[in-house]
């Protein structure tokens, strides 16, 4: 009877064992460079919860913020090759890799907010996703990042022509140099960090961010003149390793992107709420003056020349109609 109980137990056991075995989540990492509290950083986790709960939690997404992992551009490269499943990145970095979604990052190409979502969640953000695939990585949702405007510490500035002459900084990019010289001003690259003592010092006379970022950096404090102008309105992605994703059941598939669709909604929100605090802020302050552009017609004609010295692949003119086709 005795060894009869722990032949029971023993089978017990190994079954029991089994079945952990056998339940044991499959855990993949998910690489962001912002802080835990960011907007995007918020739509990473409800992407991770929601695919946790609606697969039972077999598979569980850890997401690493703050560039805990790697930078964006080490992202691309370990999806690329398999060794990170999930990240969030700018889509003017994964440009580099994929051309054709520099499209995004055009100046004056989206007309307002409501032209780049209709762009971002229709046919074209789809097909611009889907050319992802070729480079090692499957885009499956944009994020918002808001857009991009001048400001500066001399004067206010509503057209092109009250641009000449003003040394903006910008990013070490053709685009943006390119952007800046064809609006009349002097672009001149600096580091992020010294962007503040660069405006202080007079080494620089502007620059260009978006809202939170032109508060948090405290540049409102010395470049009072905020230009409305939102040149770029350039997105986030939300990619999966294509190695990885291959891997996925069909079912699966569907449930991580329907998450990843899903959570955008939290992200947008976020982003809202985050840049309405900052805006509050600037705006109680009551010392800056804030212009807000129109008509961006004039603005447009400007930079037209610089849309053909951007690499965008073969479908350069075909995507650009089609962007600015979407009413």
């Amino acid at each position: 009877m005795k060894r009869l109980t722990g032949l029971f137990v023993l089978t017990v056991f190994c079954v029991f064992a089994a079945g952990a075995a056998f339940a044991a989540p499959v855990v993949y990492q998910l690489s962001d460079n912002q802080p835990g509290d960011y907007p995007t950083t918020l739509g990473d986790n409800r992407f991770a919860e929601l695919v946790k709960e609606r697969t039972d939690g077999r598979i569980r997404i850890d997401v690493y913020h703050s560039a805990q992992l790697f930078d964006e551009k080490s992202a691309i490269e370990q999806a690329q090759l398999g060794g990170l499943a999930f990240c969030r990145v700018n889509a003017q970095p994964l440009s580099d890799f994929t051309p054709a979604l520099g499209v995004l990052s055009l100046p004056y190409i989206f007309r307002d907010e409501d032209h780049l979502w209709k762009v971002l969640n229709g046919p074209i953000g789809a097909e611009l996703l889907g050319e992802m695939e070729a480079n090692g990585l499957v885009g499956l949702v944009y994020y918002d990042s808001g857009s991009r405007s001048f400001y500066n510490s001399k004067r206010a500035v509503a057209s092109p022509a009250d641009m000449k002459g003003l040394k903006i900084r910008v990013q070490q990019s053709k685009l943006m140099m390119g952007l800046v010289e064809a609006l009349g001003a002097s672009a001149t690259p600096m580091p992020y960090g010294e962007v503040f003592t660069g405006l202080q010092s007079g080494v620089i006379e502007g620059a260009e961010n978006n809202w939170p970022s032109y508060y948090s950096t405290s540049h409102y404090e010395v470049a009072k003149y905020f230009t409305l102008d939102h040149h770029t309105r350039t997105p986030e992605v939300l990619c999966v390793s294509k190695a990885i994703w291959d891997a996925l059941s069909d079912e699966d598939k569907k449930i991580v992107r329907a998450a990843a669709v899903e959570s955008q909604e939290v992200q947008r929100r976020a982003w809202k709420e985050y840049e309405a605090k900052s805006i509050k802020a600037i705006t109680d302050g009551g010392k800056n003056v804030i212009t807000e552009v129109k008509n961006l017609s004039e603005w447009q004609k400007a930079v037209e020349p610089v849309y053909s010295t951007i690499d965008l692949g073969p479908k350069r003119d075909e995507y650009i109609k089609k962007i600015q086709d979407v009413k």
